[in-house]
């Protein structure tokens, strides 16, 4: 980013600027365009300056009186963007959305750079696109050394290595603008100091590390949901108006089954799990947040939403967006499957996903203590709950020693749960 700077005072002054408490308002819409009001240098200024870019040039627009381009606001808004600190916002306040369609329409000011949709524009984002093929494919080869060296010497000095470890080889991983390897990546120092067995889980994400290597080396023999699924994983992006554009929408009232917040990196995210009432079909709805900001709220636990939902691509499309909201009526507790019907729906998961570590579920199960927090059903299955999850005391003082409708995330580490349902069908969030 700081490369795009016109000069070296440039770099500085939007270093000093890259930070949350320069700028009350940021966002992003599916990395595709940036937005942010930072006020002015006296702090008493009227009106903050505004600043909008538009990655796909890149191209700039800010209020500011700088002649520079891209100027210190613009630069810095990158920086806290390429660091994660600028979450998803979904549709752009009405200063930057008319800068941003403007452009889409070949109609820019002067401060913006021609349109896409300009032959010599297209070819400078082509150019782009290859530049960045090339990156994650050198990425992905030093990724694939520094995998192959960490079997080599042994997993033993793990648990000494520290964050710094992990953090130096996801860096790279950004510089060759692979963010989705750099994710999970930084997400592998935990995993030595994760209690017995940590040994078997790292050398399995080491295992999954290079099979997406491989995978991304060779993605052009994949099948095209395939090659979605890798590309993601690896952190290329789909942007929401070309789903909106290309997929089907998918109309069915959804069971809302459970919703998990978690915060990375000054960004919280929550997701919001959904189940077609008539399809079956599950749907995964993404949204996010600086931190101090809220969520979206639109969909409640324990409802069913009418709604029509357009899927990412991929080969299990999961991720998906709300396209139009018919009605919202109390849903009562959803189908259930057994433990054996999970882990059978999970393993075939797998085969067309194998980077897959949640996923959804609705038992019916009663909550046991003995001799670990675990769940059985009526056919004498016993499924581990997560350890990160806690005691549960919720789900246990609900249940009484009955069975219980509940839903969750299953990971390889256990279940976690997250909604229940009483006997008169009221959802609970535990």
């Amino acid at each position: 980013m700081l490369a795009l700077a016109p000069d070296a005072s440039s770099q500085l002054a939007a270093q000093s600027l890259a930070s949350g408490r320069s700028w009350p308002l940021t966002g992003t819409a599916d990395h595709d365009a940036l937005w942010g009001e930072c006020p002015g240098s006296s702090g008493v200024a009227a009106e903050p300056y505004r600043t909008v870019v538009d990655l796909s040039g890149p191209a700039y627009r800010c209020s500011c009186p700088s002649s520079k381009v891209p100027c210190k606001h613009a630069l810095a808004l990158l920086l806290m963007w390429s660091e994660g600190a600028v979450a998803e916002q979904g549709d752009p306040p009405d200063w930057a959305a008319s800068w941003l369609t403007a452009r889409s329409s070949g109609t820019t000011g002067a401060r913006g750079t021609k349109s896409p949709a300009d032959p010599a524009a297209a070819k400078t984002a082509q150019r782009r696109a290859g530049q960045r093929e090339a990156r994650v494919a050198a990425g992905l080869a030093e990724l694939d050394r520094w995998l192959c060296d960490q079997v080599r010497h042994g997993l033993a000095s793990s648990q000494r290595a520290g964050y710094l470890h992990w953090d130096d080889i996801a860096a790279r991983m950004v510089d060759a603008q692979a963010p989705g390897l750099a994710e999970r990546l930084r997400a592998l120092a935990a995993v030595p100091h994760s209690g017995p067995g940590w040994d078997g889980r790292l050398l399995e994400e080491y295992a999954l590390l290079r099979l997406l290597v491989i995978a991304g080396r060779e993605q052009g023999k994949l099948s095209p949901g395939l090659r979605d699924t890798v590309r993601s994983r690896i952190g290329f992006t789909v942007r929401q108006a070309d789903v909106l554009a290309s997929a089907k929408p998918v109309s069915d009232h959804w069971y809302v089954l459970a919703r998990r917040d978690l915060d990375r990196d000054r960004i919280r995210t929550r997701r919001v799990w959904l189940r077609g009432q008539r399809t079956g079909r599950l749907a995964l709805v993404l949204s996010f947040a600086a931190a101090g900001q809220s969520l979206d709220d639109s969909l409640t636990v324990g409802t069913q939403v009418g709604a029509d939902l357009a899927f990412y691509p991929g080969s299990l499309p999961l991720r998906a967006l709300v396209v139009t909201r018919h009605d919202t009526i109390r849903g009562g507790a959803p189908p259930s499957a057994t433990i054996a019907g999970l882990l059978g729906e999970y393993a075939a998961t797998l085969g067309q996903d194998p980077w897959l570590d949640i996923w959804p579920c609705v038992l019916e199960a009663i909550p046991a203590r003995a001799p670990l927090p675990c769940l059985c059903d009526a056919g004498g299955a016993v499924l581990p709950l997560h350890p990160g999850a806690g005691d549960c005391w919720p789900l246990f003082a609900l249940s009484g020693g009955s069975p219980l409708t509940l839903a969750g995330e299953w990971t390889p580490r256990g279940l976690w749960p997250l909604t229940a349902w009483d006997q008169d069908g009221m959802a609970v969030l535990l």
